[in-house]
Formats: C-alpha cells, sequence, structure tokens
C-alpha cells in the first residue's frame, strides 16, 4: 500500500487534541493495514520519528437522521506516539572521533492539528 492510502485522516476531538501535548496523534487508517504499514506511512508523510503504534477497530452504530435509522460504517483508528525531544544520534568514526548523524526529524507533525 502506498503511505496516502493507508492514513485516511486524522480524528480531532477533545481528548485526541489534549493528547498532542504528550506526542500522541489519532488517525482514521485503512481496515487492511498493520502496525508497521502505518508507521512507516506517518514516517514518511510528517517526516517524524514514531515510538509506538497503538490500533482499534471502533464500532459504527446506529444514528437517527429525519426519522430514519442508518447504520455507520466501523473504521480503524491509530494512536501514533511520537518522539518529541529528538537527540542528535552520534557515533564513533575514525580515530575514536565522534560524529554526528545529519538525519533529523520533526518534533510535532503540524499538517494534522487544525
Amino acid at each position: 500500500m502506498v503511505a496516502e492510502d493507508i492514513i485516511i485522516k486524522p480524528i480531532i476531538s477533545e481528548k485526541s487534541s489534549n493528547a498532542q501535548a504528550e506526542g500522541k496523534y489519532t488517525f482514521k487508517v485503512n481496515k487492511k493495514a498493520t502496525k508497521i504499514d502505518i508507521k512507516k506511512a506517518v514516517e514518511k508523510l510528517f517526516g517524524v520519528k514514531v515510538i509506538s503504534v497503538n490500533t482499534a477497530i471502533v464500532k459504527g452504530g446506529l444514528r437517527n437522521r429525519n426519522g430514519r435509522q442508518y447504520k455507520v460504517a466501523d473504521y480503524k483508528k491509530a494512536i501514533v506516539k511520537i518522539a518529541t525531544d529528538i537527540k542528535p544520534l552520534t557515533y564513533k568514526g575514525k580515530g575514536g572521533k565522534d560524529v554526528k548523524a545529519s538525519k533529523k526529524f520533526n518534533t510535532e507533525i503540524k499538517e494534522a492539528t487544525i
């Protein structure tokens, strides 16, 4: 699957907005996507480092509109925790000198917030 097909849309609610302070973002995702697929898609689309992914199937239910009942479809949601305090990666290079890795990550997802 392509990353754009995995992440459908962000879920904006009071609970998910409060969790963003902790680095947790909630998305509606494709039902067939695995946790690994979701992790790779979020890292690719938003340029962040994902620490963990939790998923849940949200059951739809009956809703009433104008005196008629209709069924809302089930969907899968993913709560993604990202790294908010990125430290530069260092390793020992030639001659025992410390070398810093050049890969940088974002510390928040700006496109998912409204």
